[in-house]
Parts: C-alpha cells; sequence; structure tokens
C-alpha cells in the first residue's frame, strides 16, 4: 500500500526532505471552470462588466498566486518557478481556467499549477459576483506532469464516474465547446462517434491579439465543440503569441494526443510561425490534407490561396493547420471531417480498410 508523503512513521505532518533529488525540468498544468452565466460570459468576453479587465486581473492573481504557493500550502517547497501561463476559454455558460508552472528543480510544480488556476478562479468569481453572485468555481484538478522519478503522467480520460458538476455537466453539452483540460472529462455517452474512451484532441490558436487579451478569439472554441460532438476528449483552446507558437505546439503534444488542430498564423505577414514551427516537429507530411483544406476555401475566397497550413504526424499524432478565420476554421472541418476516423485508424496500425 502506498504511504503518503507528507506523514511521518508516526502519522505527524513534514515537509519531505527532497535534498537528495536530482535537479530536473518539471512542468505541470492544472484546469477548472467558472460556472456562471451566458450574460456574464458574455460581459466577459466584451470587456463590459462593471469591474473592467476582468481576464487580465484574474491573470495576474493566478500567476501571483503561483509564486505564492508556498505560503498557502504549508508542506510545500519554495520553488524557483521559471514559467507560469494562465489562459482562459469560453463555453456557453463557463469561464475556463488553464495554468502551467514551470521549474528545474527536485521537487514538482503540481501544487503550484493548481494554486494558480485556483486563484484565477476565485478572482474571477470576485469580478462577476455583482451580475451573477451564484457563480460556481469547480474542477480544480491536475492535467499533466513532468519530470523527476515518475516522469510523464497524463490524467486517464476514461472515467465511471465525474469529478464535479462540471464534469458531469461537460458531457453532451454545448459546454464542451471551450473545455480547457477535457482530458478530465466521464467518457463521452451521446453524438455521433460515441465510444468507451474518447480519444484525445488539443486545439491551440495563434493570436498575438487574443493571448494579450485585446481581443476575443471565436475560432478555437469552434473547434473545440466540433471535436467534443466527434467524440473526442478535447484540450483547450490553448492561447498562445504568434511568437510563442512553438511553445503553445509543445504544450499542446504533452501527452500525445490522438489531434492537435491549430487555428492561425498561416498567412504571409511577418509574425505568421506556425507552418515552421509545426514542419519544426513533424516525422512526416500529410500534403494531401493541407492542399484539400486550401483547395476548399479558394473556391469561395481566393485569398484562401495565402495560407500556408500544414499537415502532418508527430509520432501518433495527428497535426493540422487551420487559417485563423471563421471561414477557413469551417473549410478546414468540412474536410477533416470525413476523413478523420479513417486517418486516425490508419495512423494507429488499422491499416487501409474503412
Amino acid at each position: 500500500m502506498s504511504e503518503l508523503s507528507h506523514v511521518d512513521r508516526e502519522g505527524r505532518a513534514r515537509m519531505v526532505d527532497v535534498s537528495a533529488k536530482p535537479d530536473t525540468t518539471r512542468i505541470a498544468v492544472a484546469a477548472g471552470e467558472l460556472q456562471t452565466t451566458a450574460e456574464v460570459v458574455r460581459l466577459v468576453r466584451a470587456d463590459g462588466m462593471p469591474k473592467a479587465d476582468v481576464l487580465s486581473t484574474a491573470r495576474l492573481a493566478g500567476i501571483a498566486g503561483a509564486k505564492k504557493t508556498s505560503e498557502l500550502i504549508p508542506l510545500c517547497h519554495q520553488l524557483a518557478l521559471s514559467s507560469v501561463k494562465v489562459e482562459f476559454g469560453f463555453t456557453e455558460t463557463t469561464i475556463t481556467i488553464e495554468a502551467s508552472a514551470k521549474t528545474t528543480g527536485p521537487t514538482g510544480v503540481e501544487m503550484e499549477a493548481l494554486t494558480a488556476v485556483a486563484v484565477a478562479g476565485l478572482t474571477l468569481h470576485d469580478m462577476v459576483k455583482a451580475v451573477d453572485p451564484a457563480a460556481v468555481l469547480n474542477g480544480v484538478r491536475l492535467v499533466t506532469k513532468e519530470g523527476g522519478k515518475h516522469g510523464h503522467w497524463v490524467r486517464p480520460e476514461a472515467r465511471t464516474g465525474t469529478e464535479s458538476g462540471a464534469a458531469e455537466s461537460a458531457v453532451g453539452t454545448p459546454e464542451t465547446a471551450s473545455s480547457v483540460a477535457a482530458d478530465s472529462r466521464p467518457a463521452v455517452t451521446s453524438g455521433p462517434r460515441a465510444t468507451a474512451e474518447p480519444r484525445s484532441a488539443a486545439v491551440v490558436v495563434a493570436s498575438t491579439g487574443a493571448a494579450a487579451g485585446t481581443r476575443v478569439d471565436t475560432t478555437g472554441p469552434v473547434l473545440a465543440e466540433w471535436l467534443a460532438a466527434q467524440g473526442f476528449s478535447v484540450r483547450g483552446p490553448l492561447v498562445y503569441a504568434d511568437a510563442d507558437i512553438a511553445a503553445g505546439l509543445a504544450d499542446a503534444l504533452t501527452g500525445a494526443p490522438s489531434l492537435v488542430v491549430t487555428t492561425g498564423g498561416t498567412g504571409a505577414s511577418p509574425t505568421d510561425a506556425t507552418p515552421e514551427a509545426t514542419r519544426a516537429v513533424l516525422d512526416r507530411e500529410l500534403p494531401g490534407v493541407a492542399n484539400a483544406i486550401r483547395q476548399r476555401g479558394t473556391a469561395k475566397f481566393p485569398l484562401a490561396a495565402l495560407s500556408r497550413g500544414v499537415a502532418g504526424l508527430v509520432g501518433s499524432t495527428v497535426v493540422v493547420n487551420l487559417p485563423g478565420s471563421p471561414g477557413g476554421v469551417k473549410d478546414g472541418i468540412a474536410v477533416l471531417e470525413p476523413l478523420l476516423d479513417h486517418l486516425l485508424a490508419q495512423v494507429a496500425g488499422g491499416g487501409n480498410h474503412e
């Protein structure tokens, strides 16, 4: 039977001595949701709350919370954090929260990532309570962690129960549109491609404006909702500035999901870097997929020919770049939907049969 690490032989609480452990790169990702009303979601997305700058304030609070974790959780070690990121997404009645924390040291950063989510969520609650005092913060959970003796860990996707009301309500409802870390959902039990153990997918948005909170992305939530309807457990949208898209891809590939779909950064602008970042990690390209998406868009909108998006394989993960416009995403979905099941079956070793 496993022992609790923070309890000694006499059952007393203790801080674990990590002095003998080697320094390794440690990364943790956590997620949660603020369940609220459609009116609040609309106001936050439009920056129309009585307390302005809702997301920026919550993001800063989450980062500050991560940095103060050792002061808030009695047995946590003080860590030199090298990175803390807090991102938000939206469903019809939910603001989703995802935080990642990184350090190099002898102990993990799970609590820092979880604290960032909790503090960001509590700050969101404080910011929206004038409109919705009944808002509920729930589903705070660890999604992935890297480093140390146990290496890589991903939250199990298949579950027999639910962790929280948010996880329970995410199945078969519009709230699947933008869950930040849907790895923690129970198995999808309805929809056109429902399975006992849903395939995993991640959505990455390349948008400097959306990453800075100066514009609202509409493409990522559409992709997340579509993938959820296809029976995938969806992580994201993960929003990164154009200059940071390589880090966004690395984040999305954590846990080797079946599919990663990016949106944005595929044009000819000097800041558009998604195709280059994607090619840098691909093992094999799927040029026919990328060309089909371009051809479908060009038939209706000639400027779609300027998209430089690529598609290919990173190990057993399919990666597809889509343009950062609603029309480009719609075209991508139309191309991918009829071939996705067969493509993933082939990648998994299922041969060429239907």
